[in-house]
């Protein structure tokens, strides 16, 4: 009589549907190689350079980030995942429409709509309404911009904070006025990583 019932009990668990929940988990890999593969334009941070991010925040307990130029989430999907181990939050912003709605959607795709608020609109006017400070920043826009966005954001850094751009390396010539500007601020302690060619810039508020 026992064994009949175990014999059904693993019959019921056998043809039993997975669980909605195990139904649900975004194959993210999947989701990061779909966004790089549609990627025309090269906007994309490198596979290294997202696991770097990742890296980064969940290992120095990161949970008030801000990223600058979210193109179509690829970064920020890394970033989130970093902030997942965190507790914390990410506000991405992209000023392109068509490329903000393709960020909102492939955050919703990668199951970290909890995690990642998707601002839509020009980051000058969208970081001044953001409500509190920032202990990471990610900024990847237009480089001529990068010392415009370094002194909006800068009065808004926490103590320990870390505020990291991209193609510090390959386009460092578009920049020169940022990267004279972190490397020389007393406030600053910054250091130059190339986890890939492009090149990213870590920069220590003391």
């Amino acid at each position: 009589m026992l064994k009949s019932i175990a014999v059904v009990i693993l019959a019921v668990l056998i043809c039993a549907p997975a669980s909605p929940l195990a139904q649900q988990q975004p194959d993210i890999p999947k989701i990061l190689a779909d966004i790089r593969a549609k990627d025309q334009g090269q906007l994309a941070v490198s596979e290294e350079d997202g696991k770097f991010l990742r890296l980064l925040i969940a290992s120095t307990k990161r949970r008030h980030a801000l990223e600058i130029g979210g193109a179509s989430g690829y970064s920020a999907i890394w970033i989130g995942q970093g902030m997942r181990e965190t507790g914390g939050k990410l506000v991405t912003i992209e000023y392109d429409p068509e490329r903000s709605k393709e960020l909102a959607e492939n955050i919703r795709r990668a199951g970290l709509t909890d995690v990642v608020q998707v601002i839509a609109g020009d980051a000058f006017k969208e970081i001044p309404k953001i409500a509190g400070t920032f202990d990471f920043v990610f900024l990847d826009a237009w480089k001529r911009d990068y010392k415009r966005f370094l002194d909006l954001v800068f009065p808004r850094l926490d103590k320990g904070a870390l505020f990291t751009a991209h193609n510090v390396v390959n386009k460092r010539t578009e920049m020169g006025d940022f990267l004279d500007a972190i490397q020389r601020n007393p406030a600053l302690w910054t250091a130059i990583v190339s986890p890939s060619g492009e090149g990213i810039s870590l920069s220590y508020k003391k």
